[in-house]
């Protein structure tokens, strides 16, 4: 049997932390692999997470199972997060997911159980997991443009000229904020026009929130998912705790509903429930008891606060001075948020940046921006333009 089954090509990322790792030069600058590292270079473990592990390893009586919809504490203080204080509400059920990739295929699982064969229009470029998920739960998939390259904005128009022609029923999936790759986000005024048009063709959004805290803070993050969740009736929302959390490898997500009303409630969470078990019966708890330690205590949850802003903080300080530089053009950078952006280059350029100046990325130009830092990004910019003068 196993003789005969296809060799799958390498993920463009999994290949880039290959070469990497194969790369014995000591100036390296890795700005591949989507993680946050602070000005040495490191991803480490807040301490505030750390104090939050040794209280569990102090008070923690058991590691037996959690249900497969997950702790419900843990669902209730991250669904916090997302849609504020004073908002319960019997038509969305929220489950714990094995991160926020968890949490999506849970979703597209759930539609693909309800709407087979269901269309979701997805906007490019995005994660490349998006589109190989979508079809992987047998999900039709239409594209559209997103992104206006050449002026490393947001598009609007076109993305409102696509799904002002989608069918009712359809999907689109979306970016809650700080858009991977491209770093660029519809503002307050986009995504209220955009609530709109979604409940008027009746579409479903299913949305991508992985970054919260990371763009303009915790509360303008959330911003365009609550703004849907207040429009539209049918809402699927996909959170993760990676990033805002630093807990990458501990796996914590959750995915949230919105229902017309509680009887479809009942029903959406007796099928989580079953996908949940069919798939991986139930979700890892250390992560989520991390989380739910921290924000269980005002005091933790103050320090980890301080420090997601000191993390979004030095974001938006590399993109303010690659905006600034004088050596080559990236003030769109400067407009954008979050850990992302694209580099306006090809292929040629990007494999001349690797082989002559140690400097990795995705084979797309996606940067991440976290791994630039002081010692290293007049190196970077300097690189950069003289790949592009060649």
């Amino acid at each position: 049997m196993l003789e005969d089954v296809a060799t799958l090509p390498v993920d463009a990322l999994v290949e880039v932390g290959q070469l990497l790792r194969n790369d014995a030069r000591a100036d390296i600058i890795d700005l591949g692999i989507g993680v946050y590292r602070d000005e040495h270079g490191r991803t480490s473990i807040p301490d505030v997470v750390k104090a939050a592990e040794l209280h569990l390893f102090r008070t923690q009586e058991s590691k037996a199972y959690v249900a497969p919809d997950g702790d419900p504490v843990f669902v209730e203080a991250v669904r916090g997060l997302l849609l504020g204080p004073g908002r319960p509400d019997a038509t969305m059920v929220c489950v714990q997911a094995p991160g926020g990739t968890g949490a999506l295929r849970l979703a597209m699982d759930l539609v693909a159980h309800a709407a087979p064969g269901a269309v979701v229009h997805l906007g490019l470029p995005s994660w490349p997991n998006h589109a190989p998920m979508l079809a992987a739960a047998g999900l039709r998939i239409a594209t559209y443009r997103h992104y206006d390259a050449d002026a490393g904005a947001f598009d609007f128009s076109s993305m409102c000229a696509a799904l002002a022609k989608a069918a009712p029923g359809d999907l689109v999936l979306l970016h809650g904020c700080c858009h991977n790759p491209s770093g660029t986000d519809p503002d307050a005024a986009q995504w209220q026009q955009l609530a709109s048009l979604i409940a008027n063709r009746g579409l479903v959004p299913l949305v991508d929130i992985a970054y919260q805290g990371l763009g303009d803070g915790l509360e303008s993050d959330a911003a365009g998912v609550r703004r849907l969740l207040d429009a539209v009736p049918e809402v699927f929302v996909a959170m993760s705790c990676s990033k805002s959390f630093s807990l990458y490898r501990e796996r914590v997500g959750m995915l949230l509903v919105k229902t017309p009303d509680e009887r479809a409630a009942a029903r959406v969470r007796s099928n989580l429930q079953s996908l949940a078990r069919l798939n991986y019966s139930n979700p890892p708890d250390h992560g989520a008891a991390i989380v739910r330690t921290i924000l269980a205590d005002p005091r933790q949850t103050l320090m980890w606060r301080i420090g997601l802003a000191a993390m979004r903080m030095r974001i938006i300080g590399i993109r303010e001075t690659l905006a600034q530089n004088e050596k080559v053009d990236l003030s769109f950078i400067g407009r954008q948020k979050g850990l992302f952006a694209m580099l306006p280059i090809g292929a040629e350029a990007i494999e001349t940046l690797r082989r002559d100046h140690a400097i990795y990325m995705a084979r797309s130009g996606r940067i991440n921006l976290a791994g630039l830092n002081d010692a290293n990004i007049d190196r970077f910019v300097a690189a950069l333009a003289a790949t592009l003068e060649r």
